[in-house]
């Protein structure tokens, strides 16, 4: 049961192959989504406001209504060009309890990417044990596949260790104070990084140029999929 391009060669191409699913299937995708970026937000709130961050409660985001969550410019842009902040999160590890408030922060952080592996195996577990007849009713299939397809993509892609992407965040949790510091003085140059990677991948795409944003995300979250869904 396959719905989607199975030859894809830059990282522009992932994101370009979301929309070209078959019209019947955009409410499905858009569904996914909303889904997937409430359920990451929540999660960063959720976990933010359980490490001793009041903020989130009070803001009203410790809930699963994706209007809470969205955030508006990052949607859009991710609509027209294919990359975009699709939500925002209201914690800082500077209302966290001061006890072991880095790993804390870290606790936070890592609860956005790591719903969004949740739903990935979830949607992977009911794609495998549904049987084919319910998998064929109303694309419940091809709703199960982009579930674990756009999910295993924003795990990955919130992993890379570039600002603003939580992944910088993991990294600076994790580094001891000396590094960290360091880690903060070059915030700047890896945003840059990112903006360059995703320029490239755009000249990728219309190339036969190398797509390093394809080998640090897509690669991996192919991999990802592979292992759950099999294909």
């Amino acid at each position: 049961m396959l719905y989607w391009h199975n030859q894809l060669d830059s990282m522009w191409s992932v994101f370009v192959s979301l929309f070209n699913l078959e019209p019947q299937l955009w409410p499905a995708l858009i569904l996914v989504v909303l889904l997937s970026m409430t359920i990451h937000e929540w999660a960063h709130n959720y976990v933010g406001w359980r490490m001793g961050d009041p903020v989130p409660r009070q803001n009203g985001k410790l809930t699963l209504n994706p209007l809470a969550h969205i955030y508006w410019f990052g949607f859009i842009m991710w609509v027209v060009v294919g990359f975009g902040i699709l939500g925002t999160a209201d914690i800082s590890p500077y209302r966290m309890k001061k006890q072991g408030r880095r790993w804390r922060w870290l606790a936070a952080v890592a609860a956005g990417p790591f719903s969004n592996l949740v739903l990935a195996i979830i949607g992977a577990i009911l794609f495998r044990v549904l049987p084919g007849d319910v998998l064929r009713l109303g694309s419940i299939g091809a709703f199960l596949e982009i579930v674990v397809r756009f999910n295993t993509l924003l795990f990955v892609f919130n992993l890379l260790p570039l600002h603003p992407i939580d992944g910088w965040q993991i990294v600076l949790s994790l580094l001891p104070p000396e590094l960290a510091s360091w880690w903060q003085r070059n915030q700047m140059n890896t945003m840059y990084l990112l903006l360059g990677l995703i320029l490239f991948s755009f000249v990728a795409a219309n190339t036969r140029l190398p797509d390093p944003l394809w080998l640090v995300i897509g690669q991996p979250a192919q991999a990802l999929r592979v292992f759950l869904i099999g294909f």
